[in-house]
């Protein structure tokens, strides 16, 4: 079984991109899901997910401060951000983060998907 976190503010973002990749991937799906980016970071650890998208503008902690606390050898997950933000920077600076594996535009489409997961 997969397992996938989703941090994101927006409960419909998470919401869709949760029913999107549920129906696009073969194998079952377990996902944890956080509106706070603070609270995922404290249990990211001992759920060990395969996979995690990550929103960047959230309240309290944002995308950039997860990833700037997170300690990659906790998990073997592969990061996604998954944003609504098309700046130029935001792609840039995700790139410097080594175990962000891509940058990606909400909402998440199956080409997107079929990527990630095959």
């Amino acid at each position: 079984m997969l397992t996938i976190v989703l941090i994101d503010d927006d409960p419909i973002s998470t919401f869709v991109t949760e029913k999107l990749i549920s129906k696009n991937v073969s194998q079952a799906c377990q996902f944890f899901k956080y509106q706070s980016a603070k609270e995922a970071l404290k249990e990211i650890s001992s759920i060990k997910p395969h996979y995690l998208f990550l929103d960047l503008n959230m309240p309290e902690m944002n995308g950039w401060d997860f990833l700037d606390r997170f300690n990659p050898s906790d998990t073997e997950a592969e990061i996604y951000i998954l944003s609504s933000s098309v700046d130029e920077r935001d792609i840039n600076k995700a790139s410097q983060y080594q175990f962000v594996k891509d940058y990606l535009s909400k909402p998440l489409v199956k080409k997107y998907i079929q990527n990630i997961f095959n």
